[in-house]
């Protein structure tokens, strides 16, 4: 089936409540034929995971469809953004770019990027990478902004950008916001993470106006657990953004942060029934909190092993019964053949507020950097083949996609968190840099090197005999 079709029928499905049913059928068999019956590269259960996670994600779109909570004009925007040009790469300036892109570097572009353009936030959360507490919080120019993402653009095909912070909605520079950036690159997708906080009425419909994006809005559980990180009072202002959300028809998503303190209720049904059903989410991103920065301070706050393998069981209960679309950083590598981190072909690179540039959100490493990139005529792309940024594809080709037959664990997939001991002594060059002294304490400190270790052993025997018996022997 050619994108084009798949997209006809995507549209004919919400203007077509009667038939919405019949046509959602046909588009999940279709995935399903395409993913799990011809694709025969990956492993069987990596395949079916993979179909699950589609197939969610169109169950989840028809029931706000269905609701009336999603605009017919935004969801048809989206189809032609979001599908066509990015899950079917129907657009022909993709294919160019790439091939252009080898030819230059000799390998294809990321596929996207998370920018964080501002270090801005309303909120102080325990443990937050992004130190909202900076005295001097930093934030890239607009034009800057405007560059990286034109290169993202033109230079990668990429029609896909992930915005974090800080906190998006507080971006403002040279008189423009980011809802400028929205417009100006309106075949883009862009998903922003925001606490959602400052999403009005007013908001809602800028957001609806412009219907290349979609907000994943950060809670923690219920009201008391999302206030007691995120402050008093926070979890009705985000009820609120829901509600405004709703009524102008915007799709929005919501993003949890795993933590020692939330995880049982992240293991109960009543959580996600409530956000999925009541509230009117279309996805979930779910991360693990991981002690980087100020998080360091808060290890006592990382998912235990065993913890993590019951999210884990939990999220395929999710995926495949509830047809909830929920991705889980890191229990959901299977989906993305592992770590997506480090510039790779099918991932991406990450640029934050000073505008340095890492290989991920959660590696506050850096080597290059925007304006020393700039000032020395070179681009974004360039910073895609630095030591640390190729050190990293070296070990994510060795540990699997050299052979999607027979990978590694994927269940552990990500380097600085499943694997630090190889990411200190293989990864990291001597060259790289820390984000801040939080980062740095954390490469000299022997004992949050000892807590990482055990943590990776531990985990490592709790998965390698699922991954054997449920993926690399079925």
């Amino acid at each position: 089936m050619k994108p084009e079709v798949i997209s006809a029928t995507l549209i004919k499905m919400v203007n077509h409540k009667y038939l919405r049913k019949l046509l959602a059928k046909k588009v999940d068999n279709y995935v399903y034929k395409s993913i799990v019956n011809d694709d025969s590269e990956d492993l069987q259960q990596v395949r079916l995971k993979r179909y699950q996670f589609l197939s969610a994600m169109l169950h989840c779109v028809i029931r706000n469809v269905d609701k009336g909570s999603i605009s017919k004009e935004v969801i048809k925007k989206i189809i032609d953004v979001l599908v066509q040009n990015n899950l079917m790469e129907g657009d022909q300036s993709y294919d160019q770019a790439v091939e252009k892109f080898k030819e230059n570097y000799g390998e294809p572009p990321p596929s996207f990027i998370v920018f964080s353009p501002t270090q801005k936030c309303n909120l102080k959360c325990v443990g937050c990478y992004a130190s909202s507490a900076a005295n001097t919080p930093a934030t890239v120019p607009y034009s800057y902004v405007d560059r990286v993402v034109s290169e993202v653009h033109d230079c990668w095909g990429s029609r896909f950008i992930t915005i974090s912070g800080g906190e998006p909605f507080m971006y403002k520079s040279e008189g423009k916001t980011l809802l400028d950036i929205y417009q100006k690159y309106n075949d883009m997708f862009f998903l922003v993470y925001t606490n959602g906080t400052l999403i009005d009425e007013e908001v809602a419909e800028c957001l609806a106006k412009s219907p290349n994006v979609t907000p994943a809005i950060s809670v923690e559980g219920f009201e008391k657990e999302t206030d007691q990180r995120r402050g008093a009072g926070t979890h009705k202002k985000i009820l609120n953004a829901f509600e405004c959300l709703r009524q102008a028809g915007v799709p929005f998503g919501i993003s949890a942060t795993a933590t020692s303190k939330n995880t049982d209720i992240l293991l109960t049904d009543e959580f996600y029934d409530f956000y999925f059903e009541k509230q009117g989410a279309c996805y979930m991103w779910q991360f693990q909190l991981m002690p980087i920065g100020r998080g360091k301070d808060e290890i006592n706050l990382m998912v235990n092993p065993q913890k993590r393998l019951q999210l884990y069981r939990k999220w395929e209960k999710l995926l495949s019964e509830k047809k909830y679309c929920i991705a889980d950083f890191w229990n959901s590598g299977v989906l993305t053949r592992g770590c997506i981190a480090y510039g790779r072909s099918g991932g991406y690179a990450y640029v934050d507020w000073n505008g340095n540039v890492t290989p991920c959100a959660f590696i506050p490493y850096y080597v290059d950097n925007i304006y020393d990139l700039y000032n020395n005529g070179k681009t974004l792309s360039d910073a895609m083949f630095s030591d640390f940024m190729k050190n990293g594809r070296k070990w994510q080709n060795e540990y699997g996609l050299d052979n999607w037959k027979k990978p590694k664990n994927w269940l552990m997939p990500c380097s600085i968190r499943d694997h630090y001991e190889i990411f200190r002594n293989s990864v990291l060059p001597k060259n790289a840099r820390p984000e801040d002294e939080k980062a740095r304490e954390a490469l000299e400190s022997d004992e949050y090197f000892e807590v990482l270790k055990n943590y990776d052993k531990e985990l490592e025997g709790l998965t390698e005999k699922i991954w054997e018996n449920e993926y690399l022997n079925v």
